[in-house]
């Protein structure tokens, strides 16, 4: 699938098949995240690799946002060292693993991680207090919904502007 399909058709995931992710797969999730640019190409990310299904379930248990991790075959917990901009960083990476990913056949779903939960996963996955726990991704093979059923998106004409706000954007 090239690069712009995989993007058009990229969907938020939930549901997962139980197959386990290939190493070569994951290889090249991870690559992904590693090749995406960052802050003065600091690279401040770390990505703790979740296979045991009892540690999946655990954090299931402990992201009430995001339940449906406990039923993914694999989890990546993306965490930030020092850097000015962890949010903008960690997005970038995470936009080019889940283009990755649903380039493999697979989904995931960004959880949200807040408060006291964070301190819970950060604990359970030996994840040091000065650094920043961004989320953590499920993956897995997609189950997906009836063809029809995506997120619509908003006309062009709406989001886009020429030279100035307001202006209509034309092309050619």
């Amino acid at each position: 699938m090239d690069v712009f399909e995989s993007i058009r058709r990229r969907r938020t995931i939930r549901d997962f098949k139980p197959d386990p992710v290939p190493d070569d797969v994951l290889h090249r999730i991870l690559q992904a995240a590693r090749w995406a640019p960052s802050s003065s190409n600091t690279q401040p990310w770390h990505f703790i690799v979740v296979r045991s299904k009892d540690t999946i379930a655990q954090l299931g248990e402990i992201c009430t946002q995001g339940t449906f991790i406990g039923q993914a075959p694999m989890a990546i917990a993306v965490v930030m060292g020092e850097t000015r901009r962890p949010q903008l960083d960690a997005g970038r990476a995470l936009q080019q693993m889940e283009l990755v990913a649903w380039s493999e056949g697979l989904g995931t779903c960004f959880v949200g991680i807040r408060g006291e939960q964070q301190d819970q996963v950060k604990a359970l996955l030996g994840i040091p207090e000065d650094m920043e726990l961004v989320t953590v991704l499920p993956f897995g093979y997609r189950i997906m919904r009836p063809a029809g059923t995506g997120t619509p998106r908003k006309p062009m004409s709406e989001i886009t502007h020429g030279e100035r706000f307001g202006q209509e954007l034309t092309f050619g």
